[in-house]
């Protein structure tokens, strides 16, 4: 992927740099899904990506040649796990990295130099915006959300905190533009928005033949139990009052993560699933529900491939809310909360996604290609 130490060895070409939040898996799946399509599309350009998010999902996942810098672009929101969040030490990070915004800056525009990038995506790190300008380069934030307006929402934090949304707003202000996906919240700052559609990952295989390379039931509704790369404390799967007619599988990275399980629960590490040649968005719809909590990713790739999603809450994050509003249009889902979730009741919320008709909608969800023939156009037009 390339060593950030070094100048790409093809650093007379093109260069756009990809900044991605390392909150959780979803803005790094979306990016990677653009990355591939302007890596397909427009091989002569360079594509350096600065985030802190896992390496292994780059190296699983990406498709065409980038060159990786991995360190801190923002501070996203603290996780305990998937569904609670620590507001006030959230709040406390975000000052401390804004506070030094000016030194952070710095230092990006001296790696934008070194890469020669002409162009800047932002999902969605302020600092970017922020070194873009300061290095003369355009740039634009390609996401749903912006965080000063996830950050509004804790208001008690934010008392101990008053520079921090000035901060964040000065910064995406030096945006030349903001490419806004559904299910959008913010983006107040921005004198040029532009609507694309979904940025979703796509299965490439059918259900039947990815169900039967996993060792899975092809005669029952399958559940996939994902909830992200923060886990859920006390989720006991074992309880679970539907495995007579579901099957219900779980992933894990190693194979200390596996459990003893009764009949009806399917344990998939991942190792096996990439070496069959298959990607999470196959087994995504090779199921018939995801029980999760609502994010962009995961609720983009179920839109995608048609697969329904049982939902918990998960905190005061302001955009589960924008994301219960618009579900309900383009997927069946359902609400479970977190008394029938720990409980093991999950039958009834099941049954009603299975038996609900389909969509009223069915929305583009090929954002990813949009956005890299925009990216194409706007890299020429720096020439």
């Amino acid at each position: 992927m390339g060593d950030p130490l070094r100048r790409s060895a093809a650093s007379t070409r093109q260069a756009i740099a990809f900044y991605i939040s390392g909150h959780g898996f979803g803005h790094a799946s979306r990016q990677i899904e653009i990355i591939n399509a302007l890596g397909a599309l427009r091989p002569d350009i360079t594509l350096v990506v600065r985030t802190s998010a896992a390496r292994w999902l780059f190296d699983r996942t990406v498709r065409v040649p980038i060159v990786l810098v991995h360190g801190e672009c923002d501070t996203g929101v603290v996780q305990i796990d998937s569904l609670r969040l620590d507001e006030p030490e959230t709040i406390r990070r975000a000052a401390e990295f804004y506070a030094g915004l000016d030194a952070r800056v710095r230092s990006e525009t001296e790696l934008l130099a070194a890469h020669e990038v002409r162009f800047v995506v932002s999902d969605a790190p302020p600092l970017a915006c922020a070194a873009a300008a300061a290095a003369n380069i355009p740039s634009v934030v390609v996401s749903n959300f912006t965080w000063d307006w996830i950050y509004e929402g804790y208001g008690a934090a934010l008392e101990a905190a008053p520079d921090l949304l000035p901060a964040v707003r000065a910064a995406y202000r030096h945006a030349s533009a903001a490419w806004r996906m559904p299910m959008h919240g913010g983006f107040a700052t921005f004198d040029e928005i532009v609507d694309i559609p979904f940025v979703a990952r796509h299965a490439r295989y059918d259900r039947d033949p990815v169900r039967r390379t996993l060792n899975l039931p092809v005669d029952r509704p399958l559940v996939l139990s994902s909830f992200g790369g923060y886990g859920v404390n006390g989720l006991d799967v074992t309880r679970l009052d539907c495995l007579d007619d579901y099957g219900v599988i779980l992933t894990h990275r190693t194979a200390d993560d596996r459990i003893d399980a009764p009949s009806g629960i399917h344990q998939i590490s991942e190792a096996d699933l990439y070496g069959s040649g298959l990607h999470y968005e196959d087994l995504v719809a090779a199921c018939d529900v995801v029980a999760t909590k609502p994010g962009y990713g995961i609720i983009a790739e179920c839109i995608a491939n048609r697969t329904g999603i049982l939902y918990t809450s998960r905190g005061r994050f302001v955009e589960y809310d924008v994301m219960v509003r618009e579900m309900p249009r383009f997927l069946r889902c359902g609400h479970i909360d977190h008394d029938d979730l720990f409980g093991g009741r999950w039958r009834r919320s099941l049954d009603a996604i299975i038996h609900a008709p389909p969509p009223l909608e069915n929305p583009r969800t090929d954002g990813a290609d949009v956005v890299a023939r925009r990216l194409s156009a706007a890299i020429e037009s720096t020439r």
